[in-house]
Protein backbone atom coordinates (compact mmCIF):
# COMPACT_ATOMS: atom_id res chain seq x y z
CA UNK A 1 0.00 0.00 0.00
CA UNK A 2 1.69 3.11 -1.04
CA UNK A 3 1.05 6.69 0.85
CA UNK A 4 -0.29 10.06 -0.07
CA UNK A 5 -0.25 12.87 1.46
CA UNK A 6 -2.02 16.15 0.47
CA UNK A 7 -0.70 19.88 1.67
CA UNK A 8 -2.64 22.84 1.47
CA UNK A 9 -3.18 26.02 3.76
CA UNK A 10 -6.89 25.94 2.20
CA UNK A 11 -8.63 23.95 4.20
CA UNK A 12 -11.64 23.44 1.61
CA UNK A 13 -9.31 22.00 -0.95
CA UNK A 14 -7.31 19.72 1.74
CA UNK A 15 -10.84 18.29 3.03
CA UNK A 16 -11.83 17.49 -0.67
CA UNK A 17 -9.20 16.11 -2.10
CA UNK A 18 -8.21 13.93 1.02
CA UNK A 19 -12.37 12.60 0.87
CA UNK A 20 -12.20 11.83 -3.03
CA UNK A 21 -8.65 9.88 -2.64
CA UNK A 22 -9.85 7.95 0.68
CA UNK A 23 -12.37 6.58 -1.34
CA UNK A 24 -10.59 6.48 -4.75
CA UNK A 25 -8.11 3.26 -3.95
CA UNK A 26 -8.66 1.93 -0.56
CA UNK A 27 -6.44 -0.75 -1.39
CA UNK A 28 -3.73 1.11 -2.91
CA UNK A 29 -3.21 4.32 -1.15
CA UNK A 30 -3.77 5.30 2.61
CA UNK A 31 -4.17 9.24 2.44
CA UNK A 32 -2.86 11.61 4.96
CA UNK A 33 -3.82 15.60 4.90
CA UNK A 34 -1.82 18.78 6.58
CA UNK A 35 -2.68 22.40 6.08
CA UNK A 36 0.60 23.98 6.00
CA UNK A 37 4.32 22.79 5.00
CA UNK A 38 5.67 22.44 8.28
CA UNK A 39 2.58 19.93 9.55
CA UNK A 40 3.54 18.27 6.07
CA UNK A 41 6.99 17.99 7.84
CA UNK A 42 5.94 16.71 10.74
CA UNK A 43 4.16 13.85 8.95
CA UNK A 44 7.30 13.22 6.82
CA UNK A 45 9.34 12.39 9.72
CA UNK A 46 7.02 9.82 11.35
CA UNK A 47 6.48 7.61 8.33
CA UNK A 48 7.20 6.95 4.53
CA UNK A 49 5.12 9.15 2.05
CA UNK A 50 5.27 7.86 -1.70
CA UNK A 51 3.20 10.75 -3.15
CA UNK A 52 3.16 14.41 -2.02
CA UNK A 53 -0.04 16.05 -3.51
CA UNK A 54 1.07 19.89 -2.61
CA UNK A 55 0.33 23.58 -3.18
CA UNK A 56 2.79 25.67 -4.32
CA UNK A 57 2.48 28.61 -3.18
CA UNK A 58 1.44 28.50 0.92
CA UNK A 59 2.44 30.98 3.45
CA UNK A 60 5.62 29.93 6.06
CA UNK A 61 7.04 26.95 4.23
CA UNK A 62 6.32 27.13 0.40
CA UNK A 63 5.91 24.36 -1.26
CA UNK A 64 8.78 24.15 -3.52
CA UNK A 65 11.10 24.63 0.31
CA UNK A 66 8.85 21.83 1.43
CA UNK A 67 9.57 19.42 -1.55
CA UNK A 68 13.47 20.46 -1.07
CA UNK A 69 13.01 19.19 2.40
CA UNK A 70 10.90 15.97 1.48
CA UNK A 71 13.48 15.07 -1.09
CA UNK A 72 16.17 14.92 2.09
CA UNK A 73 14.27 12.48 4.08
CA UNK A 74 12.47 10.00 0.94
CA UNK A 75 14.34 11.11 -2.16
CA UNK A 76 11.94 8.41 -3.84
CA UNK A 77 8.68 9.99 -2.91
CA UNK A 78 6.74 11.48 -6.22
CA UNK A 79 5.81 15.03 -5.99
CA UNK A 80 2.55 16.40 -7.75
CA UNK A 81 2.43 20.57 -7.23
CA UNK A 82 -0.96 22.00 -7.23
CA UNK A 83 -1.22 25.51 -7.34
CA UNK A 84 -4.12 28.50 -8.62
CA UNK A 85 -1.50 30.52 -10.30
CA UNK A 86 -0.14 30.23 -13.34
CA UNK A 87 3.28 32.09 -12.70
CA UNK A 88 5.97 31.44 -14.77
CA UNK A 89 8.23 32.12 -12.07
CA UNK A 90 6.88 28.66 -10.24
CA UNK A 91 6.55 26.62 -12.74
CA UNK A 92 10.35 27.70 -13.81
CA UNK A 93 11.68 26.81 -10.11
CA UNK A 94 9.31 23.38 -10.14
CA UNK A 95 10.34 21.81 -13.53
CA UNK A 96 14.13 22.07 -12.18
CA UNK A 97 13.54 19.52 -9.57
CA UNK A 98 13.40 16.01 -10.48
CA UNK A 99 10.92 13.53 -11.00
CA UNK A 100 7.74 15.92 -10.00
CA UNK A 101 4.69 17.18 -12.11
CA UNK A 102 2.83 20.51 -12.27
CA UNK A 103 -1.03 21.11 -12.61
CA UNK A 104 -3.21 24.22 -12.43
CA UNK A 105 -5.74 23.52 -9.43
CA UNK A 106 -8.75 25.08 -12.42
CA UNK A 107 -7.82 21.72 -14.26
CA UNK A 108 -10.43 19.97 -11.56
CA UNK A 109 -10.44 16.88 -9.77
CA UNK A 110 -10.68 14.76 -12.51
CA UNK A 111 -6.83 15.95 -13.72
CA UNK A 112 -5.11 15.18 -10.46
CA UNK A 113 -7.25 11.93 -10.13
CA UNK A 114 -5.71 10.72 -13.46
CA UNK A 115 -2.37 12.19 -12.39
CA UNK A 116 -2.48 9.92 -9.05
CA UNK A 117 -3.32 7.19 -10.55
CA UNK A 118 -1.04 7.43 -13.29
CA UNK A 119 1.77 7.65 -10.45
CA UNK A 120 0.32 4.41 -8.40
CA UNK A 121 0.66 2.34 -11.01
CA UNK A 122 4.01 3.61 -11.77
CA UNK A 123 5.13 2.74 -8.34
CA UNK A 124 3.33 -0.81 -8.43
CA UNK A 125 4.96 -1.70 -11.79
CA UNK A 126 8.59 -0.70 -11.71
CA UNK A 127 10.83 -3.48 -13.03
CA UNK A 128 11.86 -5.66 -10.30
CA UNK A 129 15.31 -5.13 -12.36
CA UNK A 130 15.19 -1.12 -11.06
CA UNK A 131 14.47 -1.54 -7.84
CA UNK A 132 17.43 -3.63 -6.71
CA UNK A 133 20.53 -2.06 -5.29
CA UNK A 134 22.62 -1.10 -7.53
CA UNK A 135 26.24 -3.00 -6.11
CA UNK A 136 29.81 -1.55 -6.57
CA UNK A 137 32.15 -4.45 -7.14
CA UNK A 138 32.99 -4.49 -3.76
CA UNK A 139 29.46 -5.21 -2.63
CA UNK A 140 29.46 -7.39 -5.38
CA UNK A 141 32.13 -9.81 -4.49
CA UNK A 142 31.23 -9.45 -0.94
CA UNK A 143 27.39 -10.65 -1.64
CA UNK A 144 28.46 -13.46 -4.09
CA UNK A 145 30.78 -14.82 -1.25
CA UNK A 146 28.19 -14.49 1.10
CA UNK A 147 25.76 -16.11 -1.24
CA UNK A 148 28.28 -18.95 -1.92
CA UNK A 149 28.76 -19.65 1.85
CA UNK A 150 25.27 -19.61 2.77
CA UNK A 151 24.22 -22.51 -0.12
CA UNK A 152 27.71 -24.26 0.96
CA UNK A 153 26.52 -24.92 4.58
CA UNK A 154 23.60 -25.70 3.13
CA UNK A 155 24.98 -28.70 1.43
CA UNK A 156 27.07 -29.68 4.76
CA UNK A 157 24.17 -30.08 6.37
CA UNK A 158 21.58 -31.43 4.14
CA UNK A 159 23.36 -32.60 1.17
CA UNK A 160 21.38 -36.33 0.61
CA UNK A 161 18.73 -33.77 -0.41
CA UNK A 162 19.91 -30.94 -1.41
CA UNK A 163 22.45 -32.79 -4.00
CA UNK A 164 19.66 -35.34 -5.44
CA UNK A 165 19.45 -34.16 -8.26
CA UNK A 166 23.01 -33.24 -9.63
CA UNK A 167 21.10 -30.60 -12.65
CA UNK A 168 19.89 -28.18 -10.05
CA UNK A 169 23.30 -28.34 -8.59
CA UNK A 170 25.06 -27.68 -11.02
CA UNK A 171 22.89 -24.65 -12.00
CA UNK A 172 23.17 -23.61 -8.17
CA UNK A 173 27.02 -23.31 -8.73
CA UNK A 174 26.56 -21.46 -11.85
CA UNK A 175 24.76 -19.30 -10.86
CA UNK A 176 26.85 -18.39 -7.33
CA UNK A 177 29.80 -18.84 -9.19
CA UNK A 178 30.80 -21.47 -7.19
CA UNK A 179 34.12 -22.73 -9.63
CA UNK A 180 33.24 -26.56 -8.70
CA UNK A 181 31.70 -29.71 -10.84
CA UNK A 182 28.45 -30.97 -9.51
CA UNK A 183 29.34 -33.98 -11.79
CA UNK A 184 33.04 -34.35 -10.02
CA UNK A 185 33.22 -35.85 -6.58
CA UNK A 186 34.95 -33.63 -3.75
CA UNK A 187 37.68 -33.98 -1.08
CA UNK A 188 37.11 -32.36 2.15
CA UNK A 189 39.18 -30.07 4.64
CA UNK A 190 38.47 -29.13 8.03
CA UNK A 191 40.71 -26.25 9.44
CA UNK A 192 40.62 -25.68 13.39
CA UNK A 193 41.65 -22.62 14.60
CA UNK A 194 43.42 -22.17 18.45
CA UNK A 195 43.33 -18.50 18.54
CA UNK A 196 45.12 -16.39 21.48
CA UNK A 197 43.99 -15.58 24.39
CA UNK A 198 42.00 -12.10 24.73
CA UNK A 199 41.79 -12.21 20.65
CA UNK A 200 38.50 -9.62 19.77
CA UNK A 201 35.97 -10.76 17.25
CA UNK A 202 37.60 -8.00 14.59
CA UNK A 203 40.80 -9.54 15.04
CA UNK A 204 39.09 -13.13 14.37
CA UNK A 205 37.33 -11.97 11.31
CA UNK A 206 41.02 -10.29 9.92
CA UNK A 207 42.29 -13.66 10.82
CA UNK A 208 39.72 -15.79 8.98
CA UNK A 209 40.02 -13.66 5.98
CA UNK A 210 43.86 -13.44 5.98
CA UNK A 211 43.93 -18.04 6.30
CA UNK A 212 41.19 -18.15 3.30
CA UNK A 213 43.05 -15.39 1.47
CA UNK A 214 46.15 -17.03 1.50
CA UNK A 215 44.77 -20.48 0.77
CA UNK A 216 43.42 -18.67 -2.57
CA UNK A 217 46.98 -17.98 -3.14
CA UNK A 218 48.73 -21.05 -2.45
CA UNK A 219 46.47 -23.37 -4.44
CA UNK A 220 43.80 -21.16 -6.67
CA UNK A 221 45.70 -22.04 -9.97
CA UNK A 222 46.45 -25.97 -8.88
CA UNK A 223 42.87 -26.84 -7.52
CA UNK A 224 38.85 -25.72 -7.51
CA UNK A 225 38.15 -24.82 -4.00
CA UNK A 226 35.51 -23.12 -1.91
CA UNK A 227 36.10 -21.96 1.70
CA UNK A 228 32.90 -21.65 4.60
CA UNK A 229 32.71 -20.79 7.84
CA UNK A 230 31.19 -23.96 9.93
CA UNK A 231 28.82 -23.31 12.94
CA UNK A 232 31.54 -24.16 15.41
CA UNK A 233 33.68 -21.41 13.79
CA UNK A 234 36.04 -23.74 12.14
CA UNK A 235 36.74 -23.37 8.50
CA UNK A 236 35.92 -26.48 5.87
CA UNK A 237 37.52 -26.53 1.93
CA UNK A 238 35.52 -28.30 -0.48
CA UNK A 239 37.91 -29.23 -3.40
CA UNK A 240 38.62 -30.83 -6.32
CA UNK A 241 41.46 -30.96 -9.05
CA UNK A 242 41.73 -29.25 -12.71
CA UNK A 243 41.74 -31.58 -14.85
CA UNK A 244 44.77 -32.04 -16.78
CA UNK A 245 46.77 -30.02 -14.23
CA UNK A 246 48.71 -31.33 -11.18
CA UNK A 247 48.21 -32.39 -8.74
CA UNK A 248 46.10 -35.38 -10.45
CA UNK A 249 43.43 -37.09 -8.19
CA UNK A 250 46.29 -39.40 -6.70
CA UNK A 251 48.41 -36.95 -5.85
CA UNK A 252 46.60 -34.47 -4.11
CA UNK A 253 46.39 -35.80 -0.46
CA UNK A 254 50.50 -35.22 -0.55
CA UNK A 255 50.09 -31.83 -2.05
CA UNK A 256 47.40 -30.61 0.49
CA UNK A 257 50.03 -31.82 3.11
CA UNK A 258 52.81 -29.82 1.88
CA UNK A 259 51.04 -26.57 1.27
CA UNK A 260 49.07 -26.62 4.68
CA UNK A 261 52.30 -27.06 6.88
CA UNK A 262 53.16 -23.78 4.91
CA UNK A 263 50.26 -22.03 6.03
CA UNK A 264 50.23 -23.43 9.11
CA UNK A 265 54.24 -21.92 9.98
CA UNK A 266 52.65 -18.98 8.29
CA UNK A 267 49.90 -18.10 10.11
CA UNK A 268 51.82 -19.10 14.12
CA UNK A 269 54.80 -16.73 12.77
CA UNK A 270 52.33 -13.88 11.87
CA UNK A 271 49.48 -14.15 14.51
CA UNK A 272 50.77 -16.79 16.88
CA UNK A 273 47.74 -19.13 15.71
CA UNK A 274 47.73 -22.43 15.60
CA UNK A 275 46.01 -24.17 13.09
CA UNK A 276 44.94 -27.62 12.54
CA UNK A 277 43.78 -29.51 9.38
CA UNK A 278 41.74 -32.79 8.85
CA UNK A 279 41.65 -34.40 5.60
CA UNK A 280 39.55 -36.89 4.59
CA UNK A 281 40.85 -39.82 3.27
CA UNK A 282 39.58 -39.90 -0.64
CA UNK A 283 37.19 -38.01 -2.94
CA UNK A 284 33.25 -38.17 -1.29
CA UNK A 285 30.26 -37.97 -3.95
CA UNK A 286 27.95 -35.01 -2.97
CA UNK A 287 25.53 -36.90 -1.49
CA UNK A 288 27.35 -38.31 1.32
CA UNK A 289 28.94 -35.20 1.98
CA UNK A 290 26.99 -34.51 5.18
CA UNK A 291 28.16 -37.83 6.31
CA UNK A 292 31.54 -37.44 5.72
CA UNK A 293 31.48 -34.01 7.60
CA UNK A 294 30.58 -35.09 10.71
CA UNK A 295 32.96 -37.76 10.68
CA UNK A 296 35.40 -35.46 10.43
CA UNK A 297 34.18 -33.42 12.62
CA UNK A 298 34.29 -36.40 14.99
CA UNK A 299 37.99 -37.64 14.10
CA UNK A 300 38.80 -33.69 15.11
CA UNK A 301 37.55 -33.99 18.27
CA UNK A 302 38.95 -36.97 19.10
CA UNK A 303 42.64 -36.43 18.42
CA UNK A 304 42.79 -32.33 18.38
CA UNK A 305 45.48 -30.81 20.52
CA UNK A 306 45.46 -27.07 20.36
CA UNK A 307 49.09 -27.19 22.06
CA UNK A 308 50.71 -27.24 18.18
CA UNK A 309 49.69 -27.26 14.43
CA UNK A 310 48.49 -30.76 13.33
CA UNK A 311 47.33 -32.36 9.96
CA UNK A 312 44.89 -34.99 11.22
CA UNK A 313 44.41 -37.42 8.06
CA UNK A 314 41.38 -39.78 7.73
CA UNK A 315 42.01 -43.58 7.62
CA UNK A 316 39.41 -46.28 6.96
CA UNK A 317 39.91 -47.59 11.16
CA UNK A 318 38.63 -44.20 11.78
CA UNK A 319 35.73 -44.31 9.88
CA UNK A 320 35.48 -47.78 11.51
CA UNK A 321 35.20 -46.63 15.30
CA UNK A 322 33.50 -43.27 15.13
CA UNK A 323 29.64 -42.87 15.51
CA UNK A 324 27.32 -44.82 12.60
CA UNK A 325 26.69 -41.54 10.50
CA UNK A 326 24.50 -40.20 13.55
CA UNK A 327 25.07 -37.09 14.66
CA UNK A 328 21.88 -35.78 16.46
CA UNK A 329 22.81 -31.70 17.48
CA UNK A 330 22.75 -30.19 13.86
CA UNK A 331 19.89 -31.89 13.28
CA UNK A 332 18.40 -30.90 16.28
CA UNK A 333 19.44 -27.24 15.92
CA UNK A 334 17.54 -27.38 12.30
CA UNK A 335 14.37 -28.74 14.21
CA UNK A 336 14.32 -26.45 16.65
CA UNK A 337 14.18 -23.12 14.01
CA UNK A 338 11.78 -24.71 11.93
CA UNK A 339 9.55 -25.41 14.89
CA UNK A 340 9.84 -21.57 15.89
CA UNK A 341 8.98 -20.37 12.81
CA UNK A 342 6.51 -22.71 12.52
CA UNK A 343 7.40 -24.19 9.21
CA UNK A 344 5.45 -27.36 9.62
CA UNK A 345 6.44 -28.94 6.03
CA UNK A 346 10.02 -28.48 6.04
CA UNK A 347 9.97 -30.11 10.11
CA UNK A 348 8.32 -32.82 9.14
CA UNK A 349 10.68 -33.18 5.99
CA UNK A 350 13.67 -33.01 8.28
CA UNK A 351 11.77 -35.59 11.14
CA UNK A 352 11.03 -38.01 8.65
CA UNK A 353 14.93 -37.87 6.66
CA UNK A 354 16.12 -38.53 10.54
CA UNK A 355 13.77 -41.46 11.62
CA UNK A 356 15.17 -43.15 8.10
CA UNK A 357 17.99 -43.43 9.15
CA UNK A 358 17.28 -45.07 12.26
CA UNK A 359 16.61 -48.44 10.01
CA UNK A 360 19.69 -50.40 11.43
CA UNK A 361 20.49 -48.00 14.14
CA UNK A 362 21.21 -49.53 17.81
CA UNK A 363 19.31 -49.37 20.95
CA UNK A 364 21.13 -46.19 21.93
CA UNK A 365 20.90 -44.92 18.84
CA UNK A 366 17.33 -44.79 18.28
CA UNK A 367 17.30 -43.93 22.31
CA UNK A 368 19.62 -40.87 21.63
CA UNK A 369 17.37 -39.76 18.52
CA UNK A 370 13.87 -40.29 20.67
CA UNK A 371 15.15 -37.89 23.69
CA UNK A 372 16.27 -35.20 21.31
CA UNK A 373 13.42 -34.57 19.08
CA UNK A 374 11.32 -34.79 22.81
CA UNK A 375 13.37 -32.21 24.06
CA UNK A 376 13.08 -29.73 21.20
CA UNK A 377 9.24 -30.46 21.10
CA UNK A 378 9.28 -30.35 25.17
CA UNK A 379 11.23 -26.92 25.29
CA UNK A 380 8.66 -25.06 22.65
CA UNK A 381 5.31 -26.55 24.53
CA UNK A 382 6.97 -24.87 27.88
CA UNK A 383 7.49 -21.82 26.28
CA UNK A 384 4.34 -21.67 24.66
CA UNK A 385 2.81 -22.76 28.00
CA UNK A 386 0.82 -25.39 26.21
CA UNK A 387 1.39 -28.44 28.60
CA UNK A 388 -2.58 -28.62 29.52
CA UNK A 389 -3.53 -29.35 26.01
CA UNK A 390 -1.49 -31.37 24.39
CA UNK A 391 -2.66 -34.98 24.63
CA UNK A 392 -0.44 -37.41 27.00
CA UNK A 393 1.96 -34.89 27.30
CA UNK A 394 3.31 -36.55 30.77
CA UNK A 395 4.12 -39.60 28.10
CA UNK A 396 6.90 -36.89 26.33
CA UNK A 397 10.33 -37.40 28.39
CA UNK A 398 9.63 -40.79 29.22
CA UNK A 399 10.37 -43.64 26.18
CA UNK A 400 9.41 -46.88 28.48
CA UNK A 401 6.05 -46.18 28.42
CA UNK A 402 5.46 -46.93 24.58
CA UNK A 403 5.07 -50.32 23.43
CA UNK A 404 7.42 -49.96 20.92
CA UNK A 405 10.49 -48.07 19.23
CA UNK A 406 8.26 -47.71 15.63
CA UNK A 407 5.19 -46.60 18.48
CA UNK A 408 7.29 -44.30 20.05
CA UNK A 409 8.94 -41.88 16.92
CA UNK A 410 4.80 -42.19 15.37
CA UNK A 411 3.68 -40.49 19.49
CA UNK A 412 6.39 -37.47 18.64
CA UNK A 413 4.86 -36.87 15.13
CA UNK A 414 1.81 -36.91 16.64
CA UNK A 415 2.53 -34.24 19.61
CA UNK A 416 4.85 -32.49 16.95
CA UNK A 417 1.03 -32.06 14.68
CA UNK A 418 -0.68 -31.13 17.74
CA UNK A 419 1.72 -28.13 18.58
CA UNK A 420 1.88 -26.90 15.47
CA UNK A 421 -2.21 -26.88 15.24
CA UNK A 422 -2.73 -25.23 18.76
CA UNK A 423 0.42 -22.70 17.56
CA UNK A 424 -1.66 -22.00 14.10
CA UNK A 425 -4.85 -21.65 16.28
CA UNK A 426 -3.01 -19.01 19.24
CA UNK A 427 -1.68 -17.28 16.41
CA UNK A 428 -5.12 -16.16 14.74
CA UNK A 429 -6.74 -15.70 17.91
CA UNK A 430 -3.81 -13.13 19.09
CA UNK A 431 -4.63 -11.37 15.54
CA UNK A 432 -8.38 -10.81 16.65
CA UNK A 433 -7.27 -10.01 19.84
CA UNK A 434 -5.03 -7.06 18.24
CA UNK A 435 -7.63 -6.17 15.69
CA UNK A 436 -10.32 -6.14 18.56
CA UNK A 437 -7.70 -3.62 20.53
CA UNK A 438 -7.46 -1.54 17.71
CA UNK A 439 -11.40 -1.47 16.95
CA UNK A 440 -11.92 -0.72 20.82
CA UNK A 441 -9.05 2.41 20.71
CA UNK A 442 -10.91 3.60 17.84
CA UNK A 443 -14.23 3.99 19.16
CA UNK A 444 -13.24 5.47 22.40
CA UNK A 445 -10.35 8.10 20.54
CA UNK A 446 -12.74 9.10 18.08
CA UNK A 447 -12.09 12.58 18.30
CA UNK A 448 -8.22 12.06 18.32
CA UNK A 449 -5.71 11.27 15.42
CA UNK A 450 -7.07 8.07 13.66
CA UNK A 451 -4.65 7.72 10.96
CA UNK A 452 -2.77 3.97 9.89
CA UNK A 453 0.49 5.74 10.94
CA UNK A 454 -0.99 6.65 14.36
CA UNK A 455 -2.67 3.50 14.99
CA UNK A 456 0.31 1.24 13.92
CA UNK A 457 2.32 3.61 16.53
CA UNK A 458 0.34 2.54 19.31
CA UNK A 459 0.30 -1.04 18.79
CA UNK A 460 3.62 -1.45 17.98
CA UNK A 461 2.58 -2.74 13.95
CA UNK A 462 3.45 -2.13 10.99
CA UNK A 463 1.64 0.13 8.89
CA UNK A 464 0.55 -2.07 5.92
CA UNK A 465 0.87 -4.99 7.56
CA UNK A 466 -1.82 -3.57 10.17
CA UNK A 467 -3.96 -2.56 7.18
CA UNK A 468 -3.84 -5.96 5.45
CA UNK A 469 -4.73 -7.61 9.19
CA UNK A 470 -7.30 -5.57 9.74
CA UNK A 471 -9.31 -6.52 6.44
CA UNK A 472 -8.66 -10.03 6.75
CA UNK A 473 -9.94 -10.21 10.42
CA UNK A 474 -13.22 -7.63 9.93
CA UNK A 475 -13.78 -8.20 6.09
CA UNK A 476 -13.57 -4.38 5.42
CA UNK A 477 -10.79 -1.49 5.10
CA UNK A 478 -9.36 0.35 8.28
CA UNK A 479 -10.96 3.63 6.63
CA UNK A 480 -14.27 2.33 6.08
CA UNK A 481 -14.90 0.73 9.54
CA UNK A 482 -13.75 4.00 10.82
CA UNK A 483 -16.03 5.76 8.63
CA UNK A 484 -18.89 3.67 9.31
CA UNK A 485 -18.41 3.82 13.33
CA UNK A 486 -18.29 8.06 13.06
CA UNK A 487 -21.70 8.04 10.84
CA UNK A 488 -23.03 5.84 13.78
CA UNK A 489 -21.95 7.74 16.52
CA UNK A 490 -22.27 11.30 14.94
CA UNK A 491 -26.05 9.95 14.02
CA UNK A 492 -26.61 9.35 17.88
CA UNK A 493 -25.22 12.56 18.97
CA UNK A 494 -27.53 14.51 16.56
CA UNK A 495 -30.36 12.92 18.32
CA UNK A 496 -29.50 15.06 20.97
CA UNK A 497 -30.86 18.69 20.61
CA UNK A 498 -28.79 20.16 23.07
CA UNK A 499 -25.88 19.19 21.10
CA UNK A 500 -24.87 21.81 18.13
CA UNK A 501 -23.75 20.72 15.08
CA UNK A 502 -19.76 21.75 15.91
CA UNK A 503 -19.73 20.34 18.64
CA UNK A 504 -21.19 16.75 16.74
CA UNK A 505 -18.32 17.51 14.28
CA UNK A 506 -15.65 17.54 17.08
CA UNK A 507 -16.71 14.42 18.96
CA UNK A 508 -16.45 12.51 16.01
CA UNK A 509 -13.05 13.30 14.83
CA UNK A 510 -14.12 16.52 12.63
CA UNK A 511 -12.23 19.89 13.33
CA UNK A 512 -14.06 21.46 10.86
CA UNK A 513 -18.07 21.62 10.57
CA UNK A 514 -17.84 22.24 7.01
CA UNK A 515 -15.64 19.07 6.43
CA UNK A 516 -18.01 17.19 8.44
CA UNK A 517 -21.23 18.57 6.77
CA UNK A 518 -19.87 17.18 3.18
CA UNK A 519 -18.89 13.93 4.80
CA UNK A 520 -21.96 13.53 6.40
CA UNK A 521 -23.70 14.09 3.36
CA UNK A 522 -21.65 11.54 1.24
CA UNK A 523 -22.16 8.82 3.13
CA UNK A 524 -26.09 9.20 4.26
CA UNK A 525 -27.33 11.48 1.58
CA UNK A 526 -28.05 13.99 4.01
CA UNK A 527 -26.82 17.65 5.45
CA UNK A 528 -26.57 16.74 9.85
CA UNK A 529 -29.33 19.90 9.71
CA UNK A 530 -30.88 18.08 7.05
CA UNK A 531 -31.11 14.35 9.16
CA UNK A 532 -31.75 15.92 12.75
CA UNK A 533 -34.89 17.89 11.12
CA UNK A 534 -36.19 14.59 9.44
CA UNK A 535 -36.17 13.10 13.30
CA UNK A 536 -37.58 15.97 14.58
CA UNK A 537 -40.48 15.32 11.73
CA UNK A 538 -40.57 11.39 12.67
Amino acid sequence: MHRLLIVDDEELITDGLYDVFSRLMPDHLDVYKAYSGKEALEWMTRTRIDIILTDISMPGLTGLELIEEVQALWPHCKVVFLTGYDNFEYVYQAIQMNDVKYLLKTEGYDKVIETVKEIVEQLENVPLEEKAIQLTEEEKYAYELMAQSDFMRHVLQKSKSVCSDLTSLSQEFTHLSIPLDSNQDVYLVLGNLAYPKNTSYTERSQILYYVRTKWERHFSKQIKSVSIIDRYGGLVWFIQTIDGKQPTAEHLLDFLEGALEMIQEECLKLYNLTIQFTISNGLTNWQAVSNKYVLLRQLQQLKLDTSYPSIIKENNSDTEHTIGGLNTTPKMDILTAHLSSNRKEEFFAEFEDLTDSLDKASYHQVTEVYYSVALVLYVDISQNDLQSRITEFDKLLKIDRHESFKSSLSYLEQVANQLFDLKKTDDQDRASKVIDRVSHYIEHHLHEDLSLVRLAEIHYFNPSYLSHLFKQEKGINLSEYIDRYRIRQAKKYLKDPDLKIREVSEMVGYHSAHSFTRFFKKMTGQTPKEYRESLSNK
